[in-house]
């Protein structure tokens, strides 16, 4: 990227979150940086990066002393954004920092904007698009697996790839266009099908990588899975359970639950949000009524749902109900209370349904069957066993369907080896490329960076 589309201006924040804390990191980046701090603390002259300076930092106006702490300065290209940069370790205050901020502002300093010191190593080619989503990734990651992930995107493991479909996508653009200039009868007719078996080589390392996204999505993002089922079905008991303790009030009188209650979980790597619902029944009362209705809410926004309903007892109208009510797609079943008899068996359940799981969650704390297929629900088998270093996030996985789609509408047109077929091989291609060449950075509309930079932190 070049550096004329950086503002020339120096900007400063608090780097570390809010709160009491052994220390406070301020950043600054800009080409007023180094000026600023030494105004700020008095800093030699003759000052400059490869040393770390202890000294008092005084408020302008008066000269008081704010605090003391370590200075650090950092000469572009060299720093986090590739500008002139410094970084003030001070007391873990917020008032403290504050203040030291403030007093920087009197110096010409702005304050940053989220995301806007990674933009800016964006910019000045410190980073590409992809490791600077990697930034963001690792500091929300809330499981060791997205952190790792986040680690080797930042490595840019993910970018060295894209890089390379890049390239071989360029050399097929430009043989392509090139036949385009040959005569009918000079064109050799090796030379499509040896550009059509490049090209099905590079579509099956774009959809292995694409066999990633479902593993991508679900450790970055996590799941949200809704337990439901009527009154003293056991959702409560099965929450306490998954979660590791008593999260839920547990009570035979019906209707207990009135309210959703959220529980965050790691499970096999992967952030589970799990949400206990009101039992599902035409209420009696006002409250109870809206907690239902809030279960409904949960079960439109979940991305699996927890079916739970009472072997022991024959099929309710209010199970008919609720099993007439959710997606079977996003639903496992599950029978509970075994240990009481077997009055409900799985061939009295809609064919709609996958096989349903039978347990006691009183009786047998054994819960692996039902921990299998959750597993599998959350992240099948195809999606493990895509070993690789990255998993693609959303965001990459859209972008790549794209290109995908233009190969496979380019690959045949190259089959045909048929004069008229060139162009709209050409075409495609290009599409392609810059589908791919967006992953980069390479030519990412400016509102989708705002809008990518804008989910970062004030500080980073």
């Amino acid at each position: 990227m070049s550096t004329s589309s950086v503002q020339p201006d120096t900007i400063a924040a608090i780097a570390t979150p809010p709160g009491e804390g052994g220390i406070a990191v301020i950043r600054l980046s800009g080409p007023q940086s180094w000026d600023a701090v030494r105004q700020l603390c008095r800093l030699p002259a003759d000052a400059g990066p490869g040393r770390v300076y202890f000294r008092r930092l005084r408020e302008p106006a008066t000269g008081e002393t704010l605090d003391e702490g370590l200075v650090l300065l950092f000469r572009t290209p060299r720093s986090y954004t590739g500008e002139d940069a410094a970084e003030l370790q001070i007391h873990g205050s917020p008032v403290v920092a504050r203040r030291i901020l403030s007093a920087l502002f009197v110096f010409g300093v702005r304050q940053a904007e989220p995301g806007e010191f990674t933009r800016r190593a964006f910019l000045n080619d410190k980073l590409n698009l992809t490791q600077a989503e990697a930034v963001l990734d690792l500091i929300h990651a809330r499981s060791e697996q997205a952190a790792r992930l986040a680690t080797a995107q930042l490595a840019n493991v993910l970018g060295q790839r894209l890089q390379d479909f890049y390239a071989r996508l360029a050399a097929l653009v430009a043989d392509t266009e090139a036949m385009l200039d040959f005569p009918d009868d000079e064109l050799p007719q090796s030379v499509p099908a040896e550009l059509a078996a490049r090209l099905q080589t590079l579509l099956a390392d774009l959809r292995h990588l694409l066999a990633t996204a479902p593993a991508g999505h679900r450790f970055r993002e996590g799941a949200r899975v809704v337990l439901v089922g009527c009154p003293n079905a056991g959702k409560s008991t099965l929450l306490n359970r998954l979660a590791g303790r008593d999260r839920a009030i547990v009570s035979p009188t019906p209707g207990t639950t009135r309210d959703t209650i959220e529980e965050t979980i790691l499970f096999h790597g992967i952030p589970l949000t799990l949400v206990d619902t009101a039992g599902l029944r035409d209420a009696p009362s006002a409250i109870e009524q809206e907690g239902v209705r809030r279960a409904r809410t949960e079960i439109d926004q979940a991305d699996l749902l927890l079916l739970l309903l009472d072997a022991s007892a024959p099929l309710s109208a209010d199970e008919q109900h609720l099993l007439a009510a959710v997606p079977p797609d996003r639903t496992l079943l599950l029978l509970n209370k075994t240990d009481l008899g077997h009055a409900k068996r799985p061939a009295d359940l809609p064919d709609a349904f996958p096989a349903a799981i039978e347990l006691s969650l009183l009786a047998d704390p054994d819960l692996s069957p039902l921990e299998g297929r959750l597993l599998d629900r959350l992240l099948p088998p195809t999606a493990r066993e895509a070993e690789s270093p990255v998993a693609i996030s959303l965001r990459h996985e859209q972008v790549l369907r794209r290109a995908v789609a233009a190969i496979e509408a380019a690959l045949p047109c190259l089959e045909a080896a048929a004069e008229d077929q060139i162009l709209p091989a050409a075409m495609s291609l290009r599409e392609a490329i810059e589908a791919i060449g967006q992953l980069l950075g390479r030519n990412t509309p400016e509102d989708l960076l705002d809008q990518m930079f804008s989910r970062f932190c004030v500080g980073k």
